[in-house]
């Protein structure tokens, strides 16, 4: 009977050895050092996934699995097949999960797992700049539709989740330290996509500070110029996403310490171009008078507007030049400039008369989602309030 076990354990063994080859085997056409066609490709992975299976017991087994079944998503995706290439990613984060406690290298599979469900959970939430593709305020016309809501939710969760196994791992590994800084930035992404935009502004601030003290800790070259390259992504966000906040959050973000210094002039800007009087942008963002006064002489913002007039047939047609159009300006409020747009086309001969709905649209830097307007004023029989933002 010894004997039997032996031969048996043997065999199991030497199966093992043999589903890892073909995993290296695999792994080497995944990054290029081999080559195959696409059937061949389909099929290797195929036979791998049934391969890995058969060892549920065995925790590389079940990480490499995680990570094989990722790879098949990968191909769906590129195919077309998004619900397939979820289906298969949720199975695949199910066993990368199992084996998660096993091997910090597993954790980090999962993490990484996590995060890449989410950002192909959440992928219509986002324009190519990473930003929220449907504004979510109450001016928001078309929004995510509630599949698109309910998978952006379980994108921020994921990758909450990322955040909190990353977090968990050592922190004396600059690996760990890294992959807790990127997950915190995939976090910021998640939530304003649906529409926590404070709260996606403070995860990047926190990212930055941690990529700078990687930074600080001397790493390797690559580590370096991927640190960089973290950092500039994250600048170019945090400037684009402070656009969109209401001055109650750039004070609770100065509050808690998590509006960097150098985004203190757009803050002042952004508050300015919301209505906020000189003052008391001074005394909320905790500035003197004369520096915020400074800063809104020296710091342009680019105004665009548009003014539209509905016809008989109910539809909006946008104006000529200059009824359309786009200046920098400073120290200005977004009400100052529509005020003008609409004395001036009040009295020009583009003025539809009386009794005609017309509207005027401004936005910060760039034209729009009527959401995004910075302030929105419709004109005629029964027009609502003007609504500034």
């Amino acid at each position: 009977m010894r004997d039997a076990d032996h031969d048996a354990g043997g065999a199991d063994m030497a199966d093992r050895e043999a589903v890892l080859r073909l995993d290296e085997r695999w792994a080497r056409l995944r990054a290029g050092g081999a080559q195959a066609a696409p059937a061949e490709r389909e099929r290797l992975l195929d036979e791998l996934i049934a391969a890995l299976r058969t060892h549920p017991e065995d925790p590389r087994c079940t990480a490499l699995l995680g990570l094989r079944l990722a790879d098949r998503a990968a191909l769906r995706f590129a195919g077309g097949d998004r619900a397939a290439a979820l289906a298969t990613i949720e199975e695949g984060l199910r066993s990368s999960e199992r084996a998660a406690a096993y091997a910090p290298d597993y954790a980090r599979w999962y993490a990484r797992g996590l995060i890449n469900h989410g950002v192909w959970l959440s992928w219509p939430l986002s324009d190519d700049a990473r930003l929220p593709r449907h504004p979510l305020g109450p001016a928001a016309g078309d929004g995510p539709s509630t599949v698109e809501r309910a998978a952006g939710e379980r994108a921020r969760d994921l990758t909450r989740t990322a955040v909190g196994v990353w977090a968990g791992l050592d922190q004396r590994d600059p690996v760990n330290r890294r992959g807790l800084a990127q997950a915190k930035v995939f976090l910021g992404d998640r939530l304003a996509e649906l529409g926590s935009a404070e709260d996606a502004v403070a995860w990047a601030v926190d990212a930055e500070a941690d990529f700078r003290q990687l930074l600080l800790a001397d790493p390797g070259p690559e580590e370096a110029e991927e640190a960089e390259e973290a950092l500039d992504h994250i600048g170019r966000q945090l400037e684009l996403r402070l656009r969109f906040l209401a001055f109650g959050s750039l004070v609770g973000l100065r509050s808690r310490g998590l509006l960097p210094e150098r985004l203190l002039p757009q803050a002042v800007v952004a508050a300015r171009i919301q209505g906020v009087a000189e003052p008391e942008i001074a005394a909320r963002l905790h500035l003197g008078a004369e520096q915020v006064r400074t800063m809104l002489e020296v710091t342009p913002w680019l105004a665009v507007w548009r003014i539209e007039v509905r016809g008989p047939d109910g539809l909006w047609t946008a104006q000529e030049p200059p009824w359309h159009g786009a200046t920098e300006v400073r120290n200005r409020t977004a009400e100052d400039i529509a005020s003008e747009l609409v004395r001036g086309f009040a009295r020009s001969a583009d003025y539809p008369g009386e009794g005609v709905h017309w509207r005027v649209r401004v936005w910060w830097h760039e034209e729009g989602d009527p959401a995004g307007a910075r302030f929105r004023l419709v004109v005629g029989p029964d027009a609502p309030a003007p609504t500034p933002s």
